[in-house]
């Protein structure tokens, strides 16, 4: 994988966040998944999830008012969760494709992972923006997370486990690599704070905070996740 990732031809694709009203979350239709226009609309705050049955098109572009955001040294691991990770093997980008078609089972409930957003996930990756998180047991992939890493902002996109904590546990290992630094402007977008994603200290937060955050994260220097775990 390319270091330092590879900047994509500009987007045509304007996502100006200045006219949505506070509360929507939905905020534009359309438009395609070109690896500019996947990083112009991180770098406003906004990320696709398709409108149709299972994530098809038409194209969405959201933006959650509130934001569910994992700040510095705000991860909490219960002591049942940390005797997990002891069990387990982290690696990062050894398995990308794998994750993304894990996340994309279609067996999940509420699956939105289409081959359009593999494809284009599996781009940016291979350009050096998009990354995964693994948990391995055995020399077997059990869970994982990938996302997009922007500067100081990682922006994750989903996860799955086949063994209980796995996708915890993934959660846990990206923050030692993302927040190894200690710089205190980076931050993990998870995008909506759910009741699972709360036991690990993920917060709301408004989007106008969000952004002026973000603003601040997009001059963080990029960092080679896992580069310590020998990526």
């Amino acid at each position: 994988m390319p270091w330092p990732p590879q900047e994509p031809a500009p987007s045509p694709w304007d996502f100006d966040l200045s006219e949505v009203d506070p509360g929507e979350d939905l905020v534009g239709v359309g438009g395609d998944l070109a690896p500019g226009t996947l990083l112009a609309a991180y770098r406003s705050g906004v990320f696709p999830m398709g409108l149709g049955e299972d994530g098809a098109r038409p194209m969405g572009w959201w933006s959650p008012d509130p934001r569910g955001v994992l700040l510095p040294g705000r991860i909490s691991v219960s002591r049942s969760l940390r005797k997990s990770c002891r069990r387990f093997e982290f690696r990062v980008d050894h398995a990308f494709d794998e994750v993304v078609e894990r996340c994309a089972d279609p067996r999940r409930e509420g699956r939105w992972i289409t081959s359009e957003v593999r494809l284009a996930y599996g781009t940016l990756h291979r350009m050096g923006w998009a990354h995964s998180v693994e948990t391995w047991q055995n020399d077997e992939l059990v869970g994982g997370l990938y996302g997009v890493a922007v500067g100081g902002l990682f922006a994750g996109e989903s996860m799955f486990h086949s063994v209980t904590d796995a996708s915890k546990a993934a959660l846990v290992a990206l923050t030692g690599f993302f927040f190894a630094d200690s710089h205190p402007d980076r931050f993990i977008d998870v995008q909506w704070a759910t009741d699972h994603l709360r036991t690990l200290g993920i917060e709301e937060m408004p989007r106008h905070e969000y952004l002026r955050r973000l603003d601040r994260a997009l001059t963080v220097p990029q960092v080679r996740i896992g580069a310590n775990e020998g990526d």
